[in-house]
């Protein structure tokens, strides 16, 4: 019996250990959950709070588009939207419009609320625009990549990359500008020339002064006008390949001093004058790339291949070759000497038969007209005889009708009078 009394006192013990430690974990338990329990109903009884003050990125997403927050991208591709969505993300920071159905871009079609403060590459092409209007690109201050390719652009606003007035207003944060085969079909053009259009809006005012890479490519661009390139300094990249410039004549790089790449492969360049060869050489950091264009080596040529043997400027200088005359087809330019550039016109043998052939023709004929004139010298003397009689007398009664209508005594003998 002894031991079952020592053993009912030690299960006593246990229990009460067991109890007080319930007891600690209960009052554990609620003592944290009190101070959340506080929190929240402060929360809900004070709505401002950090987290007001610091908003959240929304997660929405607009019905027609795909949306990564975790790249801050929206795609919107090929949806045929006529407009921009109304509900874009703030948190977008790429945005692709492409393949849409949008024709024309009006003032503020960005502008939200909260704003795109984040909004840095946007791609608006292949989506039929036409017309983009004054503002169009306003409220994006973060703006700075914008592709406009492949829409055909009838009506490109002079202040389409700034406010209403870009004399005044802040200038574009735009770094990238690709206009690339943006030319609208010639009915389009209401007798505005494609490149005035776009001369207009890359020199309006100081808007476009940061940017630093312009690509133009297969615009079909017959010129540059003259200063296009003068509110760009800090153009750094220029791209002209494939479009139909014949001359460089009127266009100045001088104020490019930062230039390091000139695309102007695939036009129709047929020589390079001595004012553009002096710029481009002044430029310190450019590379020239000038294949695939038709060079007439004649005389003309002569400064443009002396320069290409001295510079180092161009790049790949070694592919370019002579595209006309025929007898110089494609002859190396820089294995040209001055011996080879000439002026002189050599025609086929069949068009300098033709061309004799014409000349004795109308030799005959002329010889036969002198002597058909000589022949009938005695008329043709009486007849200018019989000419000027004819007019000295008409002469004459106008002279005398004018003294009597002169002199007021012979007034009313001159009503009378048959003369």
């Amino acid at each position: 019996m002894p031991g079952g009394c020592s053993r009912g006192p030690a299960a006593g013990d246990g229990r009460l250990r067991l109890a007080r430690l319930a007891l600690v974990l209960l009052g554990w338990v609620s003592s944290s959950s009190l101070p959340s329990s506080a929190s929240s109903s402060t929360s809900s009884a004070f709505p401002v709070s950090a987290a007001s003050a610091q908003p959240q990125l929304s997660g929405r997403c607009p019905p027609a588009c795909e949306c990564s927050e975790a790249a801050r991208t929206v795609k919107c591709v090929n949806r045929n939207l006529t407009e921009v969505p109304a509900d874009l993300p703030p948190y977008v920071r790429n945005l692709f419009l492409t393949g849409n159905q949008l024709a024309v871009l009006p003032a503020g079609a960005f502008a939200r609320r909260p704003p795109l403060a984040e909004l840095a590459a946007l791609n608006l092409s292949g989506s039929h625009l036409e017309e983009v209007r004054a503002g169009a690109f306003a409220h994006l201050p973060s703006l700075r990549q914008l592709d406009l390719s492949h829409n055909p652009l009838a009506d490109l606003s002079p202040f389409a990359f700034s406010g209403g007035n870009a004399s005044v207003a802040a200038p574009s944060p735009l770094v990238e500008l690709i206009l690339n085969r943006i030319v609208p079909p010639a009915a389009e053009r209401q007798n505005r020339s494609f490149e005035g259009v776009v001369a207009a809006a890359l020199r309006a005012g100081h808007a476009l002064r940061g940017l630093r890479r312009l690509e133009l490519v297969s615009n079909r661009l017959l010129y540059l006008p003259r200063d296009v390139l003068a509110q760009l300094p800090g153009l750094r990249h220029l791209d002209l390949r494939n479009n139909s410039l014949v001359s460089l004549t009127y266009v100045s790089f001088r104020n490019l001093t930062h230039l390091e790449s000139l695309h102007l492969e695939n036009n129709a360049l047929k020589v390079l004058h001595n004012g553009t060869l002096a710029e481009l050489q002044s430029l310190p950091h450019v590379r020239v790339f000038l294949d695939d264009n038709p060079w007439v080596c004649d005389c003309h040529m002569a400064d443009m291949v002396a320069w290409l043997k001295e510079t180092e400027v161009v790049q790949g200088k070694a592919r370019l070759t002579c595209a006309f005359p025929e007898k110089m087809r494609n002859r190396v330019l820089l294995e040209l000497n001055s011996s080879d550039l000439d002026c002189d016109p050599i025609l086929p043998p069949s068009l300098q038969t033709s061309y004799v052939f014409l000349g004795i023709v109308l030799a005959l004929i002329g010889a036969i007209f002198l002597l058909v004139l000589y022949l009938n010298r005695k008329g043709i003397k009486k007849w200018m005889h019989n000419i000027r009689d004819a007019c000295r007398d008409h002469m004459e009664g106008y002279h005398y009708r004018y003294e009597i209508n002169a002199d007021p005594r012979l007034t009313n003998l001159s009503s009378n009078s048959d003369v």
